[in-house]
């Protein structure tokens, strides 16, 4: 392992891009590899368990691959299982979490509502979390499966349709000041929320930070690579990465 050496980055399915996109504007030097897990997608709706085998199977590859990092782009994953992953590795695990922290410290008596996957909800990393703010801050948990599916299944044109879904999950979250986007698959979805909330309204998610937090890592052990910056898709339904290709575009084509 090396400066030169890929990161690894791998989410349930499509969300992770968003992820991908973050770390690919910072350190464009980077090589980079993604493995979208879609042939199991969604994570939410399955056991811990299932969700932990899906990961082992998925680091094991990437460190075989000689990566130098991995990125759990899936707040879902890290949940269930970033702790195992971290002892099982000699490289640096990078996980993600919802960004409430952020979304509290906005000011006092924060009104908050976390759109997650259920497992993400349910599980005790996020017990743990919110547990840590509820006393001075009203937290709101809302399970959002709609939007990874739609992602999924590529139907992000069908705009009637999600503003609909939005709208049902909005009016779950009830008055807030901030809504925390606790699932990669969210920050498509940003744009339309923009226009379906009020200008009071925060969108918060955890993806700068996570790249953020990645860069300052290689910095410290002088990993950084500035001669690279190949992308490599990779996906456990082949017939998804031509859809990987099409979201990442996407998603540049704002920038």
């Amino acid at each position: 392992m090396n400066a030169q050496s890929p990161i690894g980055v791998f989410d349930s399915g499509m969300g992770g891009l968003t992820v991908l996109d973050e770390i690919h504007q910072l350190m464009p030097g980077e090589d980079l590899i993604f493995i979208g897990d879609s042939k199991y997608n969604p994570y939410g709706t399955k056991s811990k368990e299932e969700v932990t085998e899906r990961s082992i199977a998925i680091c094991d590859w990437l460190v075989e691959k000689g990566v130098k990092s991995i990125v759990i782009a899936c707040n879902t994953a890290t949940s269930a299982c970033v702790p195992l992953l971290r002892k099982r590795y000699d490289i640096d695990i990078i996980g993600m979490e919802p960004a409430l922290k952020p979304a509290c410290e906005k000011g006092e008596h924060q009104r908050i509502a976390v759109w997650a996957t259920q497992l993400t909800l349910q599980e005790k990393k996020f017990a743990r979390l919110m547990a840590r703010y509820q006393d001075e801050h009203t937290i709101t948990k809302v399970p959002c499966p709609k939007l990874v599916e739609i992602v999924e299944e590529d139907r992000l044109d069908q705009m009637d349709q999600i503003h609909t879904i939005l709208q049902d999950y909005i009016r779950q979250s009830g008055p807030v000041d901030s809504i925390v986007l606790g699932c990669t698959h969210f920050v498509y979805y940003k744009d339309s929320l923009v226009k379906e909330l009020s200008d009071r309204v925060s969108l918060i998610d955890g993806n700068e930070g996570t790249a953020r937090h990645l860069k300052d890592i290689l910095m410290e052990k002088n990993l950084l690579n500035e001669r690279g910056g190949a992308i490599q898709w990779m996906n456990s339904d082949p017939s998804k990465i031509e859809l990987s290709k099409r979201l990442y575009q996407r998603l540049e084509n704002k920038l």
